[in-house]
């Protein structure tokens, strides 16, 4: 038979002290923090199979070694300048700006580790700062943390080497903090996406960045061109107004813009939210062959908050006070007695979405009367010229490289010039303004998607139809990696 020994508590003589003590399903061993417990032999088990040895709360280790990785201290971000210790991994927050973390006096197997918290390094980075003249990589000089979500470990190797990095992670396993979004052509530049509308649509944005700043989006909003005047008089009709012309420019999707860049004014900002966004995209007028009647406007385009007015239709061809239209941009002044243009930035925007047409009028020495170009987006049509005789060239539009490249939007159209010859044909302003009818030659057009004004025109007996408006064009861009 197996002998016995059976206790509940075991006392030392000199103070009576626990030993051993059992209280209900505890057995502690040892009578408290001053008193060591020294186990001797050659193997030592703690624990039973499948059971499990726990640190206590508070407690560290020592002896054991380290499996090279750090306890993480999710309990305390970093956001200012610290000294880490060492085994301890640090989560670094930049966003407030720049920071150094200073590293430990090291020995060998020393490990530390760093993450960028709010992946801002790339903005605001982390200096990594050795301890006195201990070194990092070889080197005893600080290093620079500056990429995006950038995670690095150290390990102390030895007086030589210093601090070598073992790990440097950019590839964060994280969900698309950026806005997602659908709808129209899209293309990519650099970090941005690029969304354009030619005709009605919708915006679907799915999901948006957490920081409202970087949901502020960039966009270009322009909108159908007048049509040019026209008839079967040699009184010229007038070139059609450019379609309005709005744009903004995102800190967070910048690019090259045309001066009429809306940023400094608020009402002109949009901040998109997981929504979707209708599109309108405005039509360009038609031109016109009738006797006293004015071109048609162009119809407006459309994002969220901000709308585009579509441009004044030409003024007549008539003996009777008919001006251009107004709108986005005016429409020119007809030919006959001396009609002004109409009115451009109808209504008004700021900064201006377009400007007023020309003056038509008889000018010259013969009878013929010259018409006034279509405003533009950043220039009044030209009035009638009086020397060389000819009607007034169209405004001129806006350049804007908002889908990657310069292009061009929302020139007037030119004004007719008489059919006799040696009249110069008045140009279409740049941005896809139709030119002026001249001595049998067609008006022409403004360009598909330009928002340029229809030219102006009229015929020597027989009808001649102004040009037509462009249409309109919405680009939406933002920043989405």
């Amino acid at each position: 038979m197996t002998s016995k020994i059976k206790v509940d508590n075991i006392n030392k003589v000199s103070d009576d002290s626990n030993i051993i003590k059992k209280c209900g399903t505890t057995t502690t061993i040892g009578s408290g923090a001053s008193n060591p417990i020294v186990v001797d032999g050659s193997a030592v088990t703690l624990g039973r199979c499948g059971g499990t040895v726990a640190l206590a709360s508070g407690a560290s280790q020592s002896g054991f070694g380290r499996t090279g990785t750090v306890d993480w201290q999710t309990g305390s971000i970093k956001t200012s300048t610290f000294t880490a210790a060492n085994g301890e991994g640090y989560f670094a927050n930049t966003s407030g700006g720049a920071f150094t973390m200073n590293l430990p006096a090291g020995t060998a197997g020393n490990i530390v580790s760093v993450v960028d918290y709010t992946n801002t390094f790339q903005t605001n980075s982390l200096t990594i700062a050795p301890n006195g003249s201990q070194k990092i990589g070889g080197a005893a000089a600080s290093n620079t943390l500056s990429t995006e979500g950038q995670s690095v470990t150290f390990v102390y190797v030895d007086d030589t080497e210093g601090w070598k990095n073992i790990q440097d992670s950019t590839s964060n396993v994280t969900g698309n903090p950026f806005i997602q979004a659908t709808g129209g052509t899209i293309t990519t530049c650099g970090n941005c996406k690029i969304h354009t509308f030619t005709g009605p649509g919708t915006f679907t944005v799915s999901s948006v960045h957490p920081c409202a700043t970087n949901n502020l989006v960039s966009y270009l909003v322009s909108a159908g061109g007048g049509g040019g005047s026209g008839g079967p008089s040699g009184d010229g009709g007038g070139g059609g107004g450019a379609g309005g012309f709005r744009e903004l420019v995102s800190p967070t999707a910048p690019y090259s813009a045309s001066p009429l860049n809306g940023y400094p004014n608020a009402p002109n900002r949009i901040t998109i939210s997981a929504t979707p966004y209708p599109i309108g995209v405005g039509g360009g007028g038609a031109g016109t062959n009738t006797f006293r009647v004015v071109g048609v406007s162009g119809t407006p385009s459309t994002f969220s908050t901000i709308t585009s007015a579509g441009g004044g239709g030409g003024g007549a061809n008539t003996t009777s006070a008919v001006a251009g239209g107004s709108g986005g941009g005016g429409g020119g002044g007809g030919g006959g007695p001396t009609f002004s243009g109409g009115a451009g930035n109808t209504p008004p925007t700021t900064p201006a979405q377009g400007f007023a047409g020309g003056t038509g009028g008889a000018v010259g020495p013969t009878t013929d009367q010259r018409s006034g170009g279509g405003g533009g987006a950043t220039a009044v049509g030209n009035d009638a010229i009086p020397s060389p005789s000819s009607g007034g060239p169209g405004g001129a539009g806006a350049t804007t490289s908002i889908t990657g490249s310069p292009v061009a939007y929302a020139g007037g159209g030119g004004g007719f010039s008489p059919p006799s010859p040696g009249y110069p044909t008045p140009s279409g302003g740049t941005g896809g303004g139709g030119s002026g009818g001249n001595n049998g030659v067609v008006a022409g057009s403004g360009g598909n998607n330009t928002s340029g004004g229809g030219g102006g025109a009229a015929g020597g007996g027989s009808p001649s139809a102004g040009g037509s408006g462009g249409s309109g064009i919405v680009v939406i861009r933002y920043k989405f990696q």
